[in-house]
């Protein structure tokens, strides 16, 4: 798995079985941030998040608002797409939440073969 040392460690032996109960979510923070996390009670953890008491990264981002949201994951599952969102860059994460398929754009370079070929 690519990505960050951090998370592929975390990732490592996790089992993709168990009830689909899991949702990762994106706030918009204050700044314009986005801040990714998992729940299973997306509601709950928002109302957490805007009351403050949610993560420390939010609390001093405030306010926040759900901009995306992905449901039916296992906690495994979930917590392998959070990775996978967090290692996007800001164009592909604003792309995601605006509804596209927050794949980072092809280079320049696979655009060009593509065309030619």
């Amino acid at each position: 798995m690519t990505g960050h040392p951090k998370y592929r460690r975390m990732l490592e032996g996790l089992v993709l079985d168990g009830p689909e109960e899991w949702s990762v979510y994106i706030l918009r923070c204050g700044d314009g941030s986005f801040y990714t996390g998992i729940a299973k009670d997306v509601s709950a953890r928002l109302a957490r998040h805007q009351a403050g008491k949610g993560a420390a990264y939010t609390k001093t981002h405030l306010p926040v608002s759900l901009v995306h949201q992905e449901d039916r994951f296992t906690r495994s599952g979930a917590l392998i797409r959070e990775a996978k969102i967090k290692s996007l860059g800001r164009p592909a994460k604003d792309l995601l939440v605006m509804g596209g398929a927050g794949r980072p754009r092809a280079s320049r370079r696979a655009r060009v073969k593509a065309k030619n070929a």
